[in-house]
C-alpha cells in the first residue's frame, strides 16, 4: 500500500445544522480554529489524493444517496478522490462485480455497505490482499469475516435499533395484537441482527402482543429491498394474517412501500420502521403512519471515509479499544471491530417538516 500522508484538520461539518437540531444518532460538531482549517486545506491541495470507491448495496436507493453525500463531504475535506459506484440490485453477487472492478482499477480504499454478509467476503479478501483498505458502513460482513475489513461503522447497537422499532409499533397498536416484519433480504446482516433483537424483547415486554404465525420466524417476510416485491409481501401479510395489528419494516424501501400500499388500500394495519424523513413525510403528514425512525446516513458515510483515510495514514488500526476522530467526535472500536454512531431518532408529525428538508 502506498501510504500518502494526508494530515487534515477537522473542519466544521457542512451539515452541522442537522446536529444543531438534535438528532440523537448524528455526530456532534466541534468547530476548529482558522489555523487548523487553513492547514487542512493546504495539505489537501498539496498531497497526492487517495482514490476511494464508495459502494452502496444499490445505487438507486435514496438512503444511499444521503450516505454518499456524507462520504463525498469527507472526501472533499480530506482531499481524496471518491467515486460512487455499485450495482442496481442489492445482492452480494452484483456487488462482487464492482469489488473486482475496484481491485482491477487499483483503488486505495473501499467504503462499502454489504448487501450480503457472506457472498462478498472472498472478493473483499482479494481486495485486502491487493493492499486496498476496506471499511464497511451501514451493513457489515459476518462476524467471522471481520478480518476482511479495517472497521465497521454502524448506526447503533443492534438491540437499540430492534427494540426501538418494537416500542414504536407497540405504542401505535396500544400494546395489543399481532405483528409482522417486512424485511429486506434473508442475507442482509444488519436486518437479521435487528430482527433477532426484536423477538425476545416483544415477547418479554409486551405480554398482550405476539408475532403473526406464533413465532418470530413465521413473522418475517422479505421484500429484497425492491419496491415492487415489498408491496407484494405487504399484501401477502394482509392476506395470510388479516387481523395483523402492526407491521415493522426495518428497511427504507420496505417501509415506504408499506406506507404507499396501506394508503392505497385504506388498510388499518399500523406501519412503522426505518425510513428517510424526506420519503416518509407525505405519509406522516396525512396520518397514514404515525412514526418512523432512522439515524443520519450522511454521518455514516462521512465517518466511514475518515476511518479509511486515517487507517491508510497509519493513525488508526481498527483494533478493539482503538479510536479515531471525525469532525471533532471520537469513535471507539468495540468487540467485533465495530464503531457505533448513536441511538436511532424518531420522526413524527411534530418534527417531520424540519427533517424532510435535510435528508
Amino acid at each position: 500500500m502506498n501510504n500518502r500522508l494526508i494530515k487534515s484538520g477537522l473542519r466544521t461539518f457542512a451539515l452541522s445544522a442537522v446536529v444543531a437540531l438534535g438528532i440523537a444518532g448524528c455526530a456532534s460538531t466541534t468547530e476548529t480554529t482558522t489555523e487548523e482549517t487553513a492547514g487542512s486545506t493546504e495539505t489537501a491541495a498539496t498531497s497526492e489524493a487517495y482514490r476511494i470507491a464508495i459502494m452502496p448495496k444499490a445505487i438507486n436507493i435514496g438512503y444511499f444517496s444521503a450516505w454518499d453525500e456524507g462520504a463525498q463531504k469527507a472526501c472533499e475535506e480530506l482531499g481524496a478522490s471518491c467515486e460512487y459506484i455499485g450495482p442496481n440490485e442489492a445482492t452480494g453477487p452484483a456487488q462482487v462485480q464492482f469489488i473486482n472492478q475496484v481491485i482491477q482499477e487499483g483503488y486505495d480504499a473501499l467504503v462499502i455497505s454489504a448487501a450480503d454478509q457472506n457472498a462478498i467476503v472472498p472478493a473483499l479478501e482479494e481486495a485486502a490482499a491487493a493492499g486496498i483498505t476496506i471499511v464497511t458502513s451501514d451493513a457489515d460482513v459476518a462476524a467471522e469475516s471481520a478480518s476482511a475489513r479495517l472497521v465497521s461503522i454502524l448506526p447503533s447497537a443492534a438491540d437499540r435499533i430492534g427494540t426501538a422499532e418494537v416500542d414504536w409499533v407497540a405504542e401505535e397498536v396500544g400494546e395489543e395484537g399481532s405483528v409482522a416484519i417486512l424485511s429486506a433480504s434473508a442475507t442482509a446482516a444488519n436486518q437479521n441482527v435487528w430482527i433477532e433483537a426484536m423477538g425476545p424483547y416483544l415477547e418479554s415486554t409486551y405480554p398482550n402482543m405476539s408475532w403473526v404465525g406464533g413465532s418470530l420466524d413465521s413473522a418475517v417476510f422479505y421484500g429484497d429491498d425492491d419496491a415492487t416485491k415489498s408491496v407484494e409481501q405487504f399484501n401477502a401479510i394482509l392476506s395470510q394474517y388479516p387481523d395483523v395489528a402492526g407491521i415493522i419494516a426495518p428497511t427504507t424501501v420496505g417501509v415506504l412501500a408499506a406506507a404507499q400500499e396501506k394508503k392505497a388500500k385504506g388498510a388499518t394495519v399500523a406501519v412503522t420502521g426505518l425510513g428517510l424523513p424526506s420519503e416518509m413525510a407525505p405519509y406522516i403528514e396525512d396520518g397514514t403512519i404515525a412514526k418512523v425512525g432512522l439515524w443520519n446516513p450522511i454521518d455514516l458515510g462521512y465517518v466511514a471515509v475518515y476511518a479509511a483515510v486515517l487507517g491508510m495514514d497509519g493513525e488508526f488500526d481498527g483494533s478493539v479499544g482503538s479510536s479515531f476522530t471525525a469532525n471533532g467526535v471520537a469513535y471507539t472500536v468495540i468487540e467485533g471491530g465495530i464503531a457505533y454512531l448513536g441511538d436511532p431518532f424518531t420522526f413524527t408529525i411534530d418534527n417531520i417538516a424540519t427533517f424532510k428538508e435535510i435528508y
